[in-house]
């Protein structure tokens, strides 16, 4: 009639998703401030915990090679720290989102599903035991 070990089974493996997911985002550590020279020095930039520029300095001497050498190595300056700054999380360390929201949406509608049943149920034997005049 009701399937509650299956109905368990899929709320248990939600629930281990969702602690692995929640256990994982409290470990990742906040990023570090990133500052990253090119042009040998002459061109500094730093990339804060939330990923803005924060710093961008340019020796003077730089700008002889002209803007779009200077431009080119801001530009590279930045992807590098932004790079060095993204954290590096294994593919299967994260658990399948989808996978947990279809487990979790299967649980749900069977508990319906077996809610309605229970009711219907329930119903029937108040109509069996209930006087017949009410």
């Amino acid at each position: 009639m009701l399937d509650e070990s299956a109905l368990d089974q899929q709320l248990r493996t939600a629930r281990a998703s969702l602690h692995e997911l929640q256990a994982s985002v409290q470990a990742a550590a906040p990023p570090e401030p990133v500052t990253v020279e090119r042009a040998n020095g002459l061109i500094s930039v730093t990339v804060g915990p939330d990923g803005r520029l924060t710093s961008l300095d340019a020796h003077p001497a730089v700008l002889r090679e002209g803007v779009e050498f200077v431009t080119g190595e801001i530009m590279a300056a930045v992807n590098a720290a932004l790079d060095a700054q993204a954290p590096e999380v294994p593919v299967g360390a994260v658990p399948d989102i989808a996978t947990l929201f279809a487990t979790v949406e299967r649980a749900q509608d069977e508990g319906l599903r077996q809610m309605r049943q229970i009711t219907t149920t329930i119903g029937e034997a108040m109509r069996r035991i209930a006087p017949e005049g009410r």
